[in-house]
């Protein structure tokens, strides 16, 4: 049974995952590029940062940051052996929920042009592109999303 709760990003599951993910953006994005959060960041009061698991695998990873006025998607990864088994499905929407929960309504996140599944994810899930918000830089690799709740 999958299971979505909230965690620390610096328990050792989740901490190995932001890892690989952390990883994975270097290796396709240039620094200037990547904008994922550090794991200092994860633990910020404003962050709310969640663990899906299947027993005691953990399975993937996704973060809620409340901003002014929306909340924004970070941190969503799933590991490797995790996929296609509706992990990201499940954090997005807890993450959805949580948002709800907290008056929100509307979501955003950059993710990047390169990564084709969570583009695909995220429009399946009611999310569209839309322009670039916050402190983002300009660049040629980012996709910024949004949906309303």
């Amino acid at each position: 049974m999958l299971i979505v709760e909230p965690c620390s990003p610096l328990d050792p599951g989740p901490h190995a995952l932001l890892e690989q993910s952390h990883a994975l953006m270097q290796e396709l994005f240039e620094p200037e590029e990547n904008y994922f959060l550090g794991f200092e960041a994860l633990c910020a009061p404003n962050v709310h940062f969640v663990l899906a698991r299947s027993g005691t695998e953990i399975l993937g990873t996704g973060a809620l940051v409340q901003m002014d006025g929306y909340g924004e998607v970070k941190s969503m990864f799933t590991g490797p052996n995790a996929r296609g088994r509706g992990v990201a499905a499940a954090i997005l929407r807890a993450l959805e929920d949580h948002a709800r929960g907290l008056g929100l309504t509307i979501l955003r996140l950059e993710t990047g042009e390169a990564l084709l599944a969570a583009i695909r994810l995220y429009e399946r899930y009611g999310f569209r592109r839309c322009d670039r918000f916050g402190t983002y830089e300009a660049n040629d690799v980012s996709v910024y999303m949004e949906k309303a709740l």
